[in-house]
């Protein structure tokens, strides 16, 4: 019988060259950090009448799990802005969350920009970069991540420092408690999934060369939501390769019937259900006739159990088994999972419009 790749660490090692899997292998470690470096953070806002998390990509992520996890919570709504202004309701009673791990990015710092000019009560992270400079200038307040990562990979520092936010404010309360279980989780999971653990033996390693091959497509439900969505991102951006997200019981109304009229095309994929113990009866009868229904026309039907008791270590540990297989698949693909050529490229030939410059002489007026 052929060894995997996986179960070869100097394989890992040499495919994986900027240690990408080593953000999941210490992700309890990263998230107890993250909720370390926020508790400093000092906020004197009136209690907002709407949240607004402004931000892209990993940033963006952050505020859709934000939105998960407190939809049951508080009764203030929540909204993730990916677009260069906010939303036509924001003003001084918004609490804007503008977040940008490098503090460069030119949609946050245009968002930045309008909150300022909507006297939106704002509060920015990143790693430092425009966005410090000018949010310490106006007197914003910020907090300041650990630098030299990839985007993706410092979710703890962009995600953590939210919910003790809104604990700060009054919303929510115990979250030390749901962190606390967190962490002890990810400890789990990581030990579970760790590289030097064989792939007969290793979920995520399991889980990766299962979807090798095939285009995963990712099903959540409400707090899995963005859980369903970071999958999809890491599956993009580790693992190079095209992969898609839904929800229940929304998929049940449009996407199911993509799979109606199977043949060779839909063989092309593997399915992937998030799954909870304690999932509602009405979702699981969803979950399961859906299952029978695609069992005929994608080549895996594949499931991802969350652990833990709180929504919060629910979440997370779910996001980190995601994490775990996106780096294993890379792998697999031999393909080193850390830079995102595209995207580079992409924001180079952008930054030919002269947009950002634009936006940091107008920011620039506003601390002067």
């Amino acid at each position: 019988m052929t060894r995997s790749p996986l179960d070869e660490i100097s394989e890992i090692k040499e495919i994986d060259k900027s240690g990408m899997l080593s953000f999941s292998v210490e992700a309890a470690k990263h998230y107890a950090a993250a909720a370390q470096l926020a508790k400093p953070l000092s906020i004197s806002y009136a209690e907002p009448a709407n949240i607004v998390v402004a931000g892209m990509g990993g940033s963006a992520i952050s505020g859709e799990l934000l939105k998960d996890w407190a939809r049951d919570k508080i009764t203030v709504p929540i909204e993730v802005s990916r677009e260069y202004s906010l939303p036509a309701y924001a003003g001084k009673s918004t609490l804007a969350l503008v977040t940008s791990y490098s503090g460069e990015t030119e949609e946050a710092l245009s968002a930045f920009l309008d909150a300022l000019k909507r006297k939106c009560m704002t509060v920015c992270i990143s790693s430092g970069g425009a966005l410090q400079e000018f949010a310490e200038k106006l007197g914003v307040p910020h907090l300041r991540v650990p630098a030299g990562m990839a985007p993706r990979a410092t979710l703890p520092y962009l995600f953590m420092p939210l919910p003790m936010l809104l604990e700060k404010l009054g919303l929510v309360s115990k979250v030390a408690r749901e962190i606390s279980e967190t962490t002890e989780v990810l400890a789990q999971v990581s030990a579970a999934n760790a590289p030097e653990l064989p792939l007969r033996g290793n979920f995520s390693k399991s889980l990766a060369s299962n979807i090798c091959g095939y285009v995963p497509v990712v099903y959540g439900f409400a707090f899995y939501r963005a859980v369903a969505q970071r999958f999809k991102q890491q599956f993009n951006e580790n693992s190079k390769v095209p992969a898609k997200w839904e929800v229940f019981p929304e998929l049940n109304h449009n996407e199911i019937v993509g799979w109606e009229n199977h043949g060779t095309l839909t063989k092309n994929f593997s399915a992937i259900f998030i799954r909870d113990k304690a999932e509602p009866a009405e979702v699981r009868s969803r979950i399961e006739t859906t299952k029978t229904l695609m069992q005929p026309a994608v080549s895996n039907l594949l499931e991802v159990w969350a652990q833990g008791k709180s929504p919060l270590a629910k979440m997370l540990s779910t996001i980190c088994i995601g994490d775990f297989a996106s780096v294993y698949l890379a792998i697999l693909r031999k393909i080193d999972p850390t830079p995102v050529k595209t995207i580079a490229s992409l924001k180079q030939q952008i930054k030919q419009t002269g947009l950002k410059e634009k936006i940091i002489r107008e920011l620039a007026k506003l601390a002067s």
